[in-house]
């Protein structure tokens, strides 16, 4: 066992002793040491619930022959965080979870791990760590929250930001806004629609690296108990055979998650985070090759916010493993990739059948033959900026528009509030990166503030920040490079024609090599908005969003 380092021998009596001090007993530190990495936490909705599922998860552990032994991870709620300084605190979690959970697993020796995650960073940290630790290892998440129901419809946190823009604009009253306050978030869980969170969870699935159910069970359901119980009694199984994360999350792995990604229509933040567990594997991630997947994937979920239907409308249809065998019927998986089933991906889907054609769509009849994700590219964007193509309005596709350009995000909400951005425009939200912000924020306040507006058909939003799985429309995130390491997007000046063709994958501003050249030379980098504590040193080490936005040592760029 690897534990015996801290277990095993005369050299080792030190250690005993403080098992001893925990309480374990002899026949304790003979079974196979199971580290249980608990995200809970009484600040996150979709975490406040995860003490149940840790205590089921230790039951199977210890059903299974292994001893449990639960230690802590962060996580942040990106709703609470959104729309302050605290959304810069967001994105940088994942790596401090990834770091935080090396460091513990490695320092204490366990023999293997179960991950209980399930909001947004939490989960790609800790496949991060999973892949990097690499000791039999799998997940069980907390589970999505039921959705809301206003005036009869079911609704979710998107609807719930779209509604204080269109109380801003006075298109409702005190009254209703307080009463989408009231019923959007019923339940713990993480947020209902295809949001971040969720999509995470989906794609851990389609990794392998979770059970069945496990992005799709919602959080108050029973059965989300029962899978917990069953994810710790295999995980002795996956001991046993001695399946480590990188066996499963290979690059085929990987290149399944992307098509599923497209079919499901996930949150844009996939493609910060699949590129960044993909770097763990050792797999050169460039985010232009989702086009290829995404051209020959057909789009197959309408999600909240892209739609209508909500987790548990997915769930109630078949969940991840329908999806997959839709996909599976044109080729377009990996199938014999392992999972944490100790079984095939083929294995795994192969009885799962689609049990409501309005959720998940037949794969002869998608909402569109190519998939919900895009990566653009132009003079504005060289490196790529990423687009939901699937919650973008038709007339929207291909558009061109002034350019309003603003250098926070606080600058651009008040803007859209006050009713200066109008018909056509072009909204550029720059200095907001990875390194720029720092921290990527989110910008669903904007998103939100134009959808409330009534500017959802009619006004696109560019940024070198990222977005929420909540937003929807024209909105095009982690343009690569970012506005503070002078990339074109800080050339912008208002005005300027932006021209966007989505269905082309192209982003451009209309502006001659000529300008923009004197504009880059003319051009001054800005000073740092924070200079001290881990945000500072997160800017120094971290890379543009086309690259996950990973931290790396040395870097090229």
């Amino acid at each position: 066992m690897r534990s015996d380092a801290v277990k095993k021998g005369s050299q080792q009596a030190p250690h005993r002793s403080l098992f001893n001090a925990l309480g374990f007993t002899k026949e304790e530190m003979e079974r196979p040491m199971v580290g249980i990495v608990s995200s809970y936490n009484e600040i996150v909705p979709g975490h406040m619930n995860l003490d149940k599922i840790v205590d089921a998860v230790k039951q199977g552990v210890a059903m299974a022959g292994g001893t449990p032994v639960v230690f802590p991870a962060i996580a942040v709620c990106d709703g609470i965080a959104m729309g302050h300084t605290g959304m810069k605190y967001s994105l940088v979690t994942r790596d401090l979870i990834a770091d935080s959970t090396e460091a513990m697993a490695m320092a204490h020796q366990f023999d293997a791990l179960v991950m209980v995650p399930n909001c947004d960073k939490n989960v790609p940290g800790l496949l991060m760590a999973a892949a990097r630790i690499n000791v039999p290892t799998i997940f069980v998440s907390g589970g999505p929250m039921m959705a809301g129901r206003i005036h009869g419809h079911k609704t979710s946190l998107s609807s719930m930001f779209e509604a204080v823009g269109a109380y801003a604009a006075g298109n409702i009253t005190e009254d209703e806004l307080t009463e989408y306050e009231n019923k959007t978030c019923p339940t713990c869980g993480s947020c209902s629609g295809m949001y971040t969170a969720n999509s995470m969870n989906c794609l851990t699935e389609v990794l392998g690296m979770g059970l069945r159910g496990n992005g799709t069970i919602p959080a108050v359901y029973s059965e989300r108990i029962r899978l917990a119980k069953h994810a710790g009694m295999q995980v002795m199984e996956l001991y046993r055979r001695n399946i480590c994360p990188r066996d499963i999350m290979t690059e085929d792995a990987i290149l399944n998650a992307l098509t599923v990604d497209m079919a499901l229509g996930c949150s844009t933040n996939s493609m910060l985070h699949l590129p960044a567990i993909a770097h763990e594997i050792g797999m050169d991630f460039d985010i232009s090759f989702a086009n290829e997947i995404s051209e020959k994937t057909p789009n197959l979920c309408h999600l909240a916010p892209a739609g209508p239907t909500y987790m548990e409308d997915l769930n109630e249809a078949g969940g991840v493993y329908a999806v997959m065998n839709e996909l599976n019927k044109k080729g377009l998986l990996h199938t014999d990739c392992m999972t944490v089933t100790g079984k095939t991906v083929g294995e795994n889907i192969q009885n799962c059948i689609n049990l409501n054609p309005e959720v998940i769509r037949p794969i002869d009849a998608p909402y569109s033959q190519t998939g919900g994700l895009a990566v653009l590219k132009g003079n504005l964007a060289p490196d790529g900026g990423v687009v939901k193509r699937s919650a973008v309005a038709p007339e929207m596709l291909k558009m061109e528009g002034p350019a309003r350009v603003f250098d926070c995000e606080e600058d651009a909400i008040d803007a859209i509030k006050g009713g200066a951005i109008k018909e056509g425009d072009v909204v550029v939200i720059r200095y907001e990166g990875p390194k720029g912000g720092p921290g990527m924020r989110e910008m669903l306040n904007p998103t939100s503030a134009i959808m409330g507006m009534g500017l959802g058909s009619s006004v696109a939003l560019i940024t070198d920040g990222r977005f929420s799985g909540a937003s929807r429309g024209a909105c095009i995130g982690h343009v690569s490079p970012e506005a503070a390491v002078g990339g074109p997007i800080a050339l912008v000046e208002e005005g300027d024609t932006i021209s966007i063709d989505i269905n082309a994958n192209s982003l451009n501003v209309k502006v001659s090599d000529e300008e923009m050249q004197r504009r880059r030379e003319n051009w001054v980098p800005r000073e740092p908005k924070i200079t001290t504590g881990y945000l500072a040193r997160y800017a120094s080490l971290v890379t543009s969003g086309n690259r996950g936005a990973i931290l790396e040592i040395n870097q090229d760029k």
